[in-house]
């Protein structure tokens, strides 16, 4: 029987698009790793439709698509094609799992949660057709023993570097309110044996991998012992981290000393009272400046992630968060207006407030304003999340935060270069 995963796109917006090289960032394992559990008597194919387009006349006993939440009209519109010709559609993800009477529309199965548990006895019931319309494990999966993702289904040419991505831990320790992780995972942080994360990284036929943990050092005692086992491969790598590894001197030395050369860490915002209305108290924005200094002086990049729109905020806030990425070198920044993601405590606070502007999930792709913010308008939100982009790429900007120091300036110079591209693409904005 033949298995067709697909994975949609979406034409708005400024992340999850393919460069004009025609290449994305770093894969996803959600497909893969969904092939990987599919019994050995099912053909799988793996279509990315940002790539090429969807043949809607393909041989297929089964669709299977998943998406981020901007990608879900896509993903229904395929849906629905694919139905039309008779062809049976499940679907699944964070999305899903938030919105499973809406993704019912558009197909005959949804997996909720995490697929691991469920997969081969939806396939079962597929093939004797009895296929309910809904699978959900009673219980988190351990991460042992995970297949390796079936990497060789997908077109790697179209990845700039980020072909080799692989995960170690599930969910994170933190329960933000903006965040879908452990709406998706669980409030239970998990980790995969050592064993099998090596053993995953030596089939990497690259010396770059990127972990997609949403917090790699959630359990330090867990994340010391994996980057001792690491320093001996000489690999180089990157993930997302919690600004408190700052606090642990040893983790530092062992992230950079394993080949860590750069840190997604969530930074969000300058004020404590957003840090602490979102559930994210655990970041003292008093102690942002010696945070970062640490882990620079540990060899490793920051890539800051800042979120505007928060209630705290008003249209002061984009100067003020320019300057600070200024003085403190933060290598490079990633910004994101607040979309109150279905599944999260804000889409839920949002909703009842009568605040949510705008259902089109295509616009939540935390590039466009689908709310009322509470100090500013949504024109001032929307322009300064284009001017501070715009800003912050300008090449003198880079140039001073790319030569603070020699050590690890290749990869500043390219993360720099990487968001430029997207900032360019930006309304240009005067008079913040």
């Amino acid at each position: 029987m033949k298995l067709l995963l697909i994975l949609p796109r979406n034409d708005r917006g400024y992340w999850g698009k393919l460069s004009k090289s025609g290449k994305a960032g770093f894969m996803r394992l959600n497909l893969p790793t969904i092939a990987a559990l599919t019994p050995k008597d099912w053909e799988v194919e793996i279509l990315d439709a940002r790539a090429r387009p969807v043949d809607y006349n393909a041989k297929a006993d089964l669709v299977g698509i998943t998406g981020f939440t901007a990608e879900m009209p896509g993903a229904y519109e395929i849906a629905d094609n694919f139905r039309r010709k008779g062809v049976k559609v499940v679907m699944g993800g964070v999305h899903v799992s938030a919105m499973p009477d809406e993704a019912l529309k558009h197909a005959d199965c949804v997996v909720i949660g995490e697929a691991e548990l469920v997969w081969e006895g939806l396939l079962s019931d597929f093939k004797r057709g009895a296929l309910k319309d809904r699978y959900k494990a009673e219980r988190l999966c351990d991460m042992k023993g995970m297949p390796h993702p079936r990497r060789e289904l997908v077109d790697r040419k179209m990845y700039l570097s980020g072909f080799n991505t692989l995960q170690a831990t599930r969910g994170c320790p933190f329960n933000c309110d903006y965040c879908a992780v452990t709406a998706f995972f669980g409030n239970e942080f998990r980790v995969r044996p050592i064993d099998d994360v090596i053993a995953d990284i030596e089939t990497f036929d690259t010396n770059h991998f990127f972990f997609v943990d949403d917090n790699i050092v959630g359990r330090a005692n867990y994340a010391k012992e994996l980057f001792e086992r690491l320093k001996p491969m000489k690999r180089i790598w990157g993930s997302q981290a919690s600004i408190t590894m700052a606090k642990d001197p040893e983790l530092l030395r062992l992230y950079y000393e394993s080949g860590g050369r750069y840190a997604f860490i969530g930074i969000e915002s300058l004020s404590q009272k957003n840090l602490d209305q979102m559930h994210k108290g655990w970041n003292s924005a008093k102690g942002y400046k010696e945070a970062i200094k640490k882990i620079h002086g540990a060899g490793i990049n920051i890539v800051g992630s800042f979120v505007f729109g928060l209630d705290d905020d008003d249209k002061t806030v984009f100067k003020s968060t320019f300057d600070f990425i200024m003085e403190n070198n933060i290598d490079a920044a990633q910004f994101h207006i607040l979309t109150p993601l279905p599944g999260t405590v804000t889409y839920r606070t949002l909703e009842k407030e009568g605040r949510i502007t705008d259902h089109d999930w295509a616009k939540y792709h935390t590039g466009e304003v689908v709310f009322q913010p509470k100090g500013m308008t949504a024109e001032e939100l929307q322009r300064g999340y284009f001017w501070i982009f715009r800003e912050t790429y300008k090449t003198k900007n880079i140039l001073k935060r790319c030569l603070r120091s020699r050590r690890g300036l290749v990869y500043r110079i390219g993360m720099n270069l990487s968001y430029r591209n997207k900032a360019l693409k930006m309304p240009e904005v005067k008079g913040m």
